[in-house]
């Protein structure tokens, strides 16, 4: 199976280019993929069933104690393997259970407590996570963002390929676009000395760098945020620099929450929980509020109105009462 593995692994992240999904997708079921083959002692998958699968799931379960979403990511890429990659159609496939996830009240900040923790924050990480605040984006959409993404006219940020593979627009808050001017305008000013031909192209969809092959050294194109180093692409082994990398911010955030003495268990995604519950707090309509997060069920939108500042289900304590 030693010598099996790689090509197997390399037809799986071709299958998975092919449908165009994210390089965190493509990481996680490359990754579920070689743990159930080697769980297997490298026995190839095609000689493995049903009964097999369930025992690497409860693996994860039992002795692992993966949360319910790791779970159903694993079976997820296992799915992927036998009906996409080895193109084999099993009605047991449809009879794999999946995991129910726990249902969580999402950690939600004061909107005292959230600008305490951003004042915290350096320079850019400040910016991003403004951003994730001020916007609603998820951590890897204010990455990802683009020069010619932030419309400053009409004060929106436009989100393209969030989850979901959905483009989406929010709103650009009036009192980030000065620092984002001036970040913009640094940003241009350093690598205005590599527009001769020299820059490093910014890392671009396989897609795009084809039908516009160029675009990758234009200032449109370039990243908001982007590294500090260059690196290779991990589809055509072309040095190109890419975005910068989640954990600079959190890791910047976990000190900044720590510095300002919050004891919430906070993270990025906190501050995408709190633009959504601080838009419902001050009377923004839950469709609304939908439409900017790009949540494609309004019952998924509909969990802040449980943690909304008003108590409990927003009912008065008796003790409160006269």
């Amino acid at each position: 199976m030693d010598r099996g593995a790689p090509r197997l692994l390399d037809v799986v992240r071709q299958k998975v280019r092919a449908r165009h999904y994210s390089i965190q997708t493509e990481k996680a079921y490359a990754h579920w993929i070689r743990q159930f083959v080697r769980f297997h002692q490298r026995r190839h998958p095609r000689t493995l069933g049903k009964h097999e699968i369930e025992q690497f799931l409860t693996h994860l379960a039992v002795e692992r104690r993966v949360a319910a979403a790791t779970q159903n990511q694993a079976l997820s890429a296992l799915l992927f393997l036998y009906e996409q990659v080895l193109e084999m159609r099993l009605s047991w496939l449809e009879d794999l259970v999946r995991a129910k996830p726990s249902q969580h009240v999402p950690v939600v900040l004061t909107r005292s407590e959230t600008r305490r923790v951003i004042a915290h924050l350096p320079g850019v990480q400040q910016l991003i996570v403004g951003l994730l605040y001020g916007s609603g984006l998820r951590l890897s959409e204010a990455l990802r963002l683009r020069v010619k993404d932030l419309d400053f006219g009409y004060q929106q940020v436009v989100v393209h390929d969030g989850k979901g593979q959905k483009d989406r627009t929010s709103v650009l808050p009036t009192s980030l676009i000065p620092q984002l001017r001036t970040h913009l305008a640094d940003l241009s000013t350093r690598m205005a000395s590599a527009f001769d031909g020299s820059i490093t192209p910014a890392s671009m969809p396989p897609g795009l760098k084809r039908k516009y092959p160029d675009a990758s050294k234009s200032w449109l194109w370039q990243y908001v945020f982007p590294a500090t180093w260059t690196c290779l692409d991990p589809l055509d082994g072309e040095r190109v620099r890419h975005h910068l990398h989640p954990k600079t911010v959190q890791r910047a955030v976990a000190r900044a929450v720590r510095r300002a003495g919050i004891s919430k268990p906070a993270s990025c995604h906190t501050f995408r929980h709190c633009f959504a519950t601080h838009m419902l707090e001050a009377g923004y309509d839950i469709r609304t509020v939908q439409e900017l997060l790009g949540h494609a069920d309004v019952r998924t939108t509909m969990i802040y109105t449980h943690v909304l500042q008003r108590g409990g289900r927003g009912v008065r304590s008796p003790l409160d009462t006269d």
